[in-house]
């Protein structure tokens, strides 16, 4: 809403404006930029929004929204803030699944009718400060966005001057400002608010609470255009991160068997060559390889090796862990369990990955299942949680990555559950066939579908690497060379191409 009865002519979006949010992305903008919205999209208080049939990744975006009072064109920032007659809520829903469809333009993923819903009440701009705003978002009633107009990467007359040096902001436009952390994907049932307030101005004026519900669609998408297409990478920014991603899956809000193509995880095959290639590169240089993809929660975190020195290199095969409970532990912790099936059929050159969620409080793997492991001929174990009879498990041959000793036994913390699922291991989502690669530094996981380039990009970084340090070694200076300007990398290439080191 404007006011009462009245439409703005142009919604304008920026893209990102919090550091919270820019930091989520992996990457700051130097300078705003934008999209435009139908307002069509437009939709008040309490209404509906329709999550279309056949999509899965519908993910809100609690935003502060301003509203354009006198006309601007050509403003300077210092002037720009005195051209917004008001400031409201708004969500800047977004469809993930029509991305790739708009490439960029956004018309088709934020433009449906709904996708921006706008109010319950404007705030006078005259009655806050543009620096002291608060945004904040719940979904079903739990808080999941909290951020303020301090933070913002380009302030509100920065954005108001910028867009006028190219258009007239006309009275009645809306600039949504930018989401800050914390969006993610709803589904059908789920009721999103924001509220836009200033609680330190007097009065503490607030917009109230901008209530939306989401629906299921039936309608589907015709020949005639673009259909609906989703890859990993879209999934995890959809959610937000692996993690969040994995803890969807964990609830029922997400399903697993989307998370991946079965197909190429199956076709792929970890050969001998590839694992010596993996085996000569580090999990760092993997890391930057996987980050350039999207994949920034891959890290299985708080895991170290029980031998100095040791690698891994291996698919997963995976079990879960569930918090303990009396009467789950009595059906599910006795006789032949899900640990001990997971020991007892882990393959040769697999990666056993245990889900404890990072409770270290009490043994996951002690000496004889470890034993069995290592007999079975697997590749190693890594799990979030302790290792019961650590210094016999340290005398075995196979690497174990763990969060270190504890003597208990597993009923003091967890319930054995399932093998051969999704799970979060060190807040990484993990796969059953997702390839494990660990050194020094700690245990990564790699999809499958992108090994091949990953490693092929990382024997590469890490060729360049040793002959950069080589350059060090006979005196050179480290600018230009690290990283290689255009003329080190031209005397890099022809190295290489004589068949020389140097």
């Amino acid at each position: 809403m404007t006011t009462p009865g009245t439409t703005p002519g142009k919604i304008i979006a920026v893209h990102l404006n919090y550091p919270s949010r820019a930091a989520q992305r992996g990457r700051t903008p130097a300078q705003p930029s934008y999209f435009l919205k139908p307002t069509s999209s437009l939709a008040p208080s309490g209404g509906t929004i329709e999550r279309p049939a056949g999509t899965e990744l519908l993910a809100f975006e609690g935003e502060i929204a301003i509203v354009i009072g006198e006309p601007a064109r050509r403003v300077s920032p210092a002037d720009g803030w005195r051209h917004v007659a008001s400031v409201t809520a708004a969500n800047d829903f977004g469809l993930y699944d029509l991305r790739a469809a708009d490439k960029g333009s956004n018309l088709r993923s934020k433009g449906g009718d709904g996708f921006t819903p706008l109010g319950p009440q404007l705030i006078p701009a005259s009655a806050v400060s543009p620096d002291a705003l608060r945004v904040r978002t719940w979904v079903n009633g739990a808080l999941v966005q909290d951020d303020t107009s301090d933070t913002l990467l380009f302030p509100f007359g920065r954005l108001v001057a910028d867009l006028s040096q190219h258009m007239t902001l006309e009275t009645g436009d809306v600039i949504l400002t930018g989401t800050p952390a914390g969006s993610s994907v709803v589904v059908p049932g789920d009721v999103v608010e924001v509220e836009v307030d200033a609680p330190d101005a007097p009065g503490a004026p607030s917009t109230g609470r901008l209530v939306t519900t989401v629906t299921e669609g039936t309608a589907t998408f015709g020949d005639f255009g673009a259909k609906p297409a989703v890859d990993e990478v879209q999934r995890v920014e959809a959610w937000g991160s692996d993690r969040e991603l994995a803890a969807a899956i964990a609830a029922g809000r997400a399903d697993a068997s989307a998370t991946a193509d079965p197909a190429a995880a199956s076709a792929f095959e970890l050969t001998d060559e590839l694992k010596s290639a993996i085996g000569g590169v580090a999990v760092a240089t993997l890391s930057v390889a996987l980050r350039k993809r999207g994949y920034h929660d891959v890290f299985i975190e708080g895991v170290h090796a029980n031998h100095a020195g040791d690698r891994i290199v291996g698919r997963a095969k995976t079990l879960r862990f569930i918090p303990f409970r009396p009467d789950l532990f009595a059906s599910h912790g006795g006789g032949f369990n899900a640990q001990k099936l997971a020991f007892d059929t882990v393959a040769p050159g697999e990666v056993l990955v245990v889900e404890a969620r990072g409770e270290r409080g009490t043994g996951t793997v002690g000496d004889v299942l470890a034993l069995r492991a290592q007999v079975r001929g697997a590749a190693g174990i890594v799990t979030d949680g302790g290792v019961r009879d650590f210094d016999a498990v340290a005398g075995f041959e196979i690497p174990v990555f763990s969060q270190g000793p504890h003597p208990s036994v597993l009923g003091r913390k967890h319930v054995p559950w399932e093998v051969d699922v999704t799970i979060a291991c060190g807040g990484a989502a993990v796969q059953p066939g997702d390839v494990i690669v660990g050194d020094g530094d700690g245990v990564i996981v790699i999809p499958p579908q992108l090994v091949e380039e990953v490693v092929a990009e990382a024997v590469e970084q890490e060729r360049q690497e040793a002959w950069v340090a080589e350059q060090v070694a006979d005196g050179a200076s480290v600018d230009g060379l690290f990283p290689m300007n255009a003329e080190w990398l031209a005397r890099y290439r022809a190295s290489i191409a004589e068949g020389g080191e140097r």
